[in-house]
């Protein structure tokens, strides 16, 4: 065993790896399922900056990303910015888009449909608050001050 791998000499092991992605965040938000996020509370969500979303119900509860400038891919598709491996959510399903502080979501022909606020849409300007269905994932339209 070489030096930097001995036990107690404080060097990290490299054999572990770590995943990290700055674009997700885990909240927990347990305690919130009598009470889903407000279109209030959604505009100021501490520690995020700029759009976000945050499943609130389904599969990934509590899981948050953080929406980058440009475009967003979400699908089953291993290669989707945000990937969702559920049969209810198509390849290609759909795509969020962000520009200058103003983002909107677009379905990418998708079986299933997105909904935004439980109309089926082809393509949605979104604000904090809104709530975008997307197979079983129910993802809340986040916004932060950070």
């Amino acid at each position: 065993m070489s030096e930097e791998n001995k036990p107690g000499t404080g060097e990290p092991n490299p054999q572990v790896e770590v995943e990290t992605d700055p674009t997700i965040l885990y909240v927990p938000l347990q305690d919130r399922s009598d009470h889903p996020l407000t279109r209030a509370e959604a505009a100021h969500v501490e520690g995020v900056a700029g759009y976000a979303l945050v499943v609130e119900r389904g599969p990934r509860s509590g899981m948050t990303f953080v929406l980058s400038q440009g475009n967003t891919t979400v699908g089953r598709h291993p290669e989707s910015d945000i990937f969702l491996n559920d049969v209810t959510v198509s390849r290609h399903h759909c795509r969020f888009s962000l520009s200058e502080n103003a983002l909107s979501v677009e379905d990418s022909g998708s079986t299933n449909g997105t909904y935004v606020n439980d109309t089926r849409v082809d393509q949605s300007p979104l604000e904090a608050g809104d709530e975008v269905l997307v197979g079983r994932f129910h993802f809340v339209v986040a916004h932060g001050d950070a």
